[in-house]
């Protein structure tokens, strides 16, 4: 068994995955505490920001996985890793585990912190943050992510974007991994509640980016990335636990 602990701000499901490379695919989320990372745009920030680290609960793998096996009744399906950051937590006990009962598992991290354990991933999504996040990308980092996870899991790079700064952020992305997978999706404004209570947001405002962003790779031909939107914010607003 396992004696490390995993900081972790909720675990929810079975819903469907909302953005990215396995949109709409049934999962159930572990969603851990804590990220090196304060994107000025965070839907998370109850998972990122150390203010609500009271909220996070240290949790053993066995604790952990009993609280999937109930929510997934037994019935093995995809667990999705997020955060925060989830690549900063010591997972490989968990995905091990895990595997061992026939389920699959899913993380998504900016590419920041590498780990050996991306390899035992069976989908390995790396989403760098552009610059309206406030943050800067260390394409080293990156790299190593790439490089660590090589033989291992699928791997799908996703962007988010607000405007044509992080547009053309995107495509220095899609030119450094031609090789990869790219999934592009629009932006969402509205700040995340602070509570469980439903958040509306611009749907309005989201779908008109969204065809601003359509707009923008089919004019300029640019026809390697996917264009999806967040399905869960248009299903669900920002509501935690869905």
């Amino acid at each position: 068994m396992s004696v490390e602990t995993i900081r972790v701000s909720e675990i929810f499901g079975p819903t469907i995955q909302g953005e990215g490379a396995l949109i709409g695919l049934p999962t159930v989320f572990v969603r851990t505490g804590g990220c090196d990372y304060r994107c000025s745009w965070c839907d998370s920030l109850y998972a990122v920001d150390s203010a609500f680290r009271d909220q996070w609960l240290p949790m053993s793998v066995e604790a952990i996985w009993q609280e999937v096996t109930k929510l997934s009744g037994g019935n093995p399906l995809t667990v999705s890793l997020s955060g925060g950051n989830p690549a900063i937590q010591p997972l490989r006990p968990l995905i091990e585990l895990g595997h061992s009962k026939g389920y699959r598992f899913a993380l998504e991290t900016q590419g920041s912190v590498a780990q050996n354990w991306f390899r035992d991933l069976d989908v390995l999504v790396l989403s760098p943050k552009p610059p309206s996040s406030g943050m800067h990308t260390d394409w080293d980092q990156v790299d190593n992510c790439v490089r660590l996870s090589a033989g291992g899991p699928e791997i799908a790079l996703k962007v988010v974007i607000f405007d044509d700064v992080d547009y053309a952020f995107a495509r220095e992305v899609g030119q450094r991994y031609p090789y990869i997978p790219l999934y592009l999706q629009p932006g969402n404004h509205t700040p995340p509640p602070s509570e469980d209570e439903d958040a509306r947001i611009d749907i309005d405002g989201v779908m008109d980016r969204m065809h601003w962003l359509v707009d923008k790779v089919t004019v300029d031909r640019w026809f390697a990335p996917r264009v999806l939107p967040q399905l869960h914010v248009l299903l669900w607003g920002n509501k935690r636990g869905v």
